[in-house]
């Protein structure tokens, strides 16, 4: 059979396979990606990405450009691929600032503004064998045409045209995450570092990211809208599946079945003691009857990341214990809700949430004073963070910022108290956080997850009246998980 396989290979030419391509495509380009006339289930005429226009893209050139200092360049370049072993590379992510003002999601490229060029994009070249394995990409035409570059290079040009360029710029502005040896390595960018005229790109993108469109907007709604219904599917199904392992594999695919084209981070799934650790990620044991489980989720829609978090007993029923506790974190949770405004920060939030769960730390006998370093042992979180294309989105904004309507953030206090903690054994090995995602509008705030219970009344007669399996036997699937 493989030897078969080899010789009918050995008998289509790079021609055949190129014609295959274009003929299965009914005859529409492939630019390595989905465009509105190839798939316009996806995409509306005029959009670079889903939900997203070229005019939209165009606008936030001219932001960054009006944000960066006159005679500037600034240099993108594309998230590199990151392997798995030597041949299985990981999926792959395009890096936010490239995708944020190209709309390409593919590797290899790099992408130049300044006030002079517009949009220069250089792009790679795909030989017919590459073709032939992975697929076709853009190239120079597809940056002209489908993402709207004033100018555009095959990737092989960029040591002769961008020195030029950077000499005729008075500040040189790139991403340092991304960079390349292919530029990285030129005179001209080397002379521009000697002469200290190259700067990081960050602080003027994440300002222009921080402030979300409407087009935005919608598509973090419709973000945050497939993970509530997954976590709420998966909270479903967790009194009759209490593995960690499942309830990962669960709000996974309830996320992609509704669209998500990946999560946004390795879900967190601590059942008991495990949910006291923040970043919990093995998600391998049993959640015992009557502990409760911790799951912080997220996905990724067209670019655009949801990020909440749920606490609750699979069982059915908090104890008396996670119950005090609970309503603590729920009750900040609510006032730190009501906090968000338009002119408030992330900090003044964050330093209500501190002096009120501190307070309640002390009142139920967890912590036996008041100092900072013992409370940081039970939450050294901070009570949330921007949310967008990123996670922990434009990461160079302080939280001291006032806060401006179109801004997304996290309001997310908890309470991790490790076993072994000097407290009452009875709180030993408890994590709960409540967490969602709240846009600051004109008025206050809009919570973006309000659809998820957080309720205790609520969670416990969801799980009772509601909960059940849902394709899998019961017996089988706790031998899987087990084994």
């Amino acid at each position: 059979m493989q030897t078969l396989h080899g010789k009918l290979l050995q008998r289509i030419t790079y021609n055949q396979v190129s014609r295959c391509l274009w003929y299965s495509t009914k005859n529409l380009p492939d630019v390595g990606q989905p465009t509105a006339a190839s798939h316009p289930q996806l995409l509306n005429e005029g959009e670079i990405t889903p939900g997203i226009t070229s005019e939209e893209y165009v606008s936030r050139r001219k932001r960054i450009l009006e944000l960066l200092p006159d005679k500037s360049l600034a240099i993108f370049a594309a998230a590199p691929v990151k392997m798995m072993t030597d041949v299985v590379p990981y999926t792959y992510r395009q890096d936010g600032d490239y995708s944020y003002i190209t709309g390409c999601q593919q590797p290899g490229g790099v992408a130049v503004l300044g006030h002079d060029c517009g949009l220069c994009m250089f792009m790679p070249e795909a030989s017919p064998g590459d073709v032939l394995w992975q697929g076709q990409i853009a190239g120079v035409d597809a940056a002209l045409r489908t993402f709207k570059a004033e100018q555009s290079y095959p990737i092989s040009k960029l040591p002769k045209i961008l020195p030029d360029m950077i000499r005729s710029s008075s500040r040189l502005f790139h991403n340092g995450k991304t960079a390349i040896q292919t530029y990285l390595d030129l005179e001209a960018f080397q002379k521009a570092v000697y002469d200290g005229r190259v700067k990081d790109l960050s602080g003027y993108t994440h300002e222009a990211r921080l402030v979300k469109s409407p087009a935005e907007l919608k598509l973090m709604r419709d973000s945050a809208s497939i993970a509530c219904q997954a976590l709420l599917q998966t909270m479903m199904h967790s009194k009759t599946f209490p593995y960690e392992a499942l309830l990962s594999a669960k709000v996974e695919y309830e996320c992609k079945m509704r669209g998500a084209q990946r999560m946004a981070f390795n879900p967190v799934v601590g059942g008991g003691p495990n949910g006291s650790v923040i970043h919990y990620s093995r998600n391998d044991q049993k959640i015992n009857d009557g502990d409760l489980v911790l799951m912080d989720i997220g996905c990724e829609l067209h670019g655009y990341v949801s990020d909440l978090t749920r606490t609750w007993p699979p069982c059915g029923r908090f104890t008396p214990v996670h119950e005090e506790l609970y309503e603590l974190i729920l009750e900040t949770n609510k006032e730190c809700l009501d906090l968000c405004k338009p002119g408030t920060s992330i900090r003044q939030i964050h330093n209500y949430s501190v002096d009120k769960l501190r307070k309640g730390f002390k009142k139920i006998g967890i912590l036996k004073d008041d100092r900072s370093h013992t409370y940081q042992q039970l939450n050294p979180t901070n009570i949330g963070h921007y949310l967008g294309m990123d996670v922990h989105d434009c990461s160079t904004i302080s939280c001291d910022r006032p806060l401006k309507p179109g801004v997304v953030i996290t309001i997310e206090p908890g309470v991790y108290i490790p076993t072994g903690f000097n407290c009452p054994e009875r709180y030993q090995g408890i994590g709960i956080r409540i967490e969602d995602e709240v846009l600051i509008t004109e008025s206050g705030y809009e919570v973006l997850t309000g659809s998820l219970p957080k309720e205790i009344k609520h969670i416990e007669s969801l799980l009772n009246n509601y909960g059940h399996a849902l394709g899998m036997d019961n017996h089988n699937a706790a031998r899987a998980a087990s084994s």
